[in-house]
């Protein structure tokens, strides 16, 4: 990422926290919903495609997803995927649909999707972090080169330091929303 401003750190922290919470949205909570299987690909003449692109996804009650596929010679495709994935759910193939039964969740089960949540939102805040270093960088380099005094580049450091301590508190936030989506039974 090549960074020009206070604004690109700023914008590059946003996308992080957005991809964090992009990504707890695949962690199931014992209700069907269809960002479950977001990161399922299936390979459909040769190239990697999105099941969310080949199929309508449908939650017809709230333990059940249902995949119709636009093209019914995917349907083989698609349920092997989904065997295949780490989602944990066996498929129903009835020949023109397949219906995904969301199971309750077990305590045990809750705790290691807390656990799965807790890397994601690590993943994160790595990603912040890296992005800080660079707005750190930035702001070296624009001293070093004359572009900034020395109180401006301070000045840039401080804003960048302030900016990684509230998108951090905001993926901590989801954080714990998502702990506390996960615990409710």
């Amino acid at each position: 990422m090549k960074l020009a401003s206070i604004d690109d750190v700023e914008n590059g922290m946003k996308k992080a926290v957005e991809a964090t919470q992009r990504s707890f949205n695949t962690i199931r909570t014992g209700r069907a919903n269809a960002s479950l299987l977001d990161r399922i690909t299936i390979d459909y003449y040769g190239s990697p495609t999105p099941l969310k692109s080949m199929a309508n996804i449908s939650t017809p009650d709230p333990s059940t997803l249902m995949i119709q596929p636009y093209d019914a010679s995917t349907l083989t495709n698609i349920e092997k995927a989904i065997s295949l994935s780490d989602v944990g759910l066996t498929p129903n193939n009835d020949g023109s649909v397949i219906r995904l039964n969301i199971p309750a969740l077990t305590t045990e089960r809750r705790k290691e999707f807390v656990k799965m949540a807790g890397k994601y939102a690590e993943e994160g805040r790595v990603a912040i972090r890296n992005i800080r270093r660079e707005g750190m960088d930035f702001a070296k380099k624009q001293e070093k080169s004359g572009d900034l005094s020395e109180d401006e580049s301070r000045d840039l450091q401080d804003n960048v330091q302030k900016l990684t301590d509230q998108y951090i508190k905001n993926v901590d936030q989801v954080l714990a929303d998502k702990e506390k989506e996960i615990m409710k039974v």
